[in-house]
């Protein structure tokens, strides 16, 4: 892109509103925004439920082979989730689910459960008492989870919530070869602001670019800044014991 100076000329919400209120063949950014929201919000909704539904198992529950698959799922995830993308592809195309935004949920969600350690480590810092004087009354071990374990346990939830929801937000590469059929409107914000870089397009749209940046930026920082105590206590909670 040829420019003359750093520091724009002159300060304008122009673009901002051209994103929103005017999309065209190329910017779609309302479209894409929408797409990237409904992916997350539904990967956060199940890869949450998958991450303390597993992390309760391994830290209060005592089963045959617990620690057999505790140690193959910490194996598992030293290999880096690209590396079965061309497998998961093909998978998907079998089934027909490539280019659908819940094959994208699949993927995203399928190995949430793998995720565990950090509230595993959170749950074995709750009192055990708690829940021995619960099992002495006859309760059941999904009530103790839901009304016993889940209400003590915010911080986590809220560093899961946001984790899940993290990754469908910000990731290109996963999304670019499930979702290649060119049709613009299915894209995610990470394809169609990619997508504006082209170097035929990017001496017009990269105004665009910019504005749509900021404003993918906006969510999750505003959800960082009032969940942020939440967040912490999260993490530093899950990383008590391992």
């Amino acid at each position: 892109m040829n420019i003359s100076h750093f520091f724009p000329e002159q300060w304008s919400l122009a673009n901002y509103k051209a994103m929103l209120f005017e999309p065209d063949s190329v910017a779609q950014f309302p479209a894409w925004f929408g797409n990237t929201l409904f992916i997350a919000v539904f990967n956060c909704l199940i890869s949450t439920c998958f991450v303390l539904m597993v992390s309760y198992a391994m830290s209060c529950m005592r089963f045959p082979a617990r620690k057999g698959l505790m140690n193959f799922a910490v194996i598992l995830t030293l290999f880096h989730g690209f590396l079965s993308m061309i497998a998961i592809y093909f998978i998907l195309r079998t089934v027909g689910l490539t280019n659908s935004h819940f094959g994208m949920i699949l993927v995203y969600s399928g190995s949430a459960g793998l995720g565990y350690l950090i509230a595993k480590g959170f749950f074995d810092t709750l009192p055990k008492a708690l829940r021995e004087a619960a099992y002495l009354e006859g309760v059941s071990e999904a009530r103790v989870f839901f009304t016993i374990v889940l209400p003590l346990s915010n911080p986590i939830i809220v560093y899961t919530v946001i984790s899940s929801f993290l990754v469908p937000w910000t990731d290109f590469i996963f999304a670019k070869i499930i979702l290649n059929s060119g049709i613009s409107q299915d894209w995610t914000v990470a394809i169609g602001l990619y997508n504006m870089l082209n170097k035929t397009l990017v001496n017009s749209y990269f105004a665009k670019f910019c504005a749509g940046g900021v404003m993918v930026a906006i969510p999750i920082s505003a959800l960082f800044v009032l969940m942020q105590k939440f967040y912490v206590e999260g993490i530093t909670g899950g990383s008590v014991k391992g």
